[in-house]
């Protein structure tokens, strides 16, 4: 994901409430700070497909303003 986001691409790390400080860390110890983590309920392990699908709608609004801005 790092060498993605240093390239130039669009991308984002999607995480759960309880792991947002593990995903700044991780984002600063790959060298990208300012990689966009985006937020979905906690948690997604064990839930069904449609609580999946759930959290993809979350997610899905995130990315695409995260696009948005970056093809300004």
């Amino acid at each position: 994901m790092a060498e993605l986001r240093r390239r130039g691409l669009v991308t984002a790390v999607i995480y759960s409430g309880p792991f947002l400080k593990l995903g700044k860390a991780q984002a600063r110890t790959f060298g990208v700070p300012d990689l966009p983590l985006l937020e979905i309920t906690h948690p997604l392990g064990g839930i069904s497909l449609d609580g999946v699908k759930a959290r993809a709608e979350q997610a899905a609004p995130q990315f695409a303003e995260l696009v948005r801005g970056h093809i300004k």
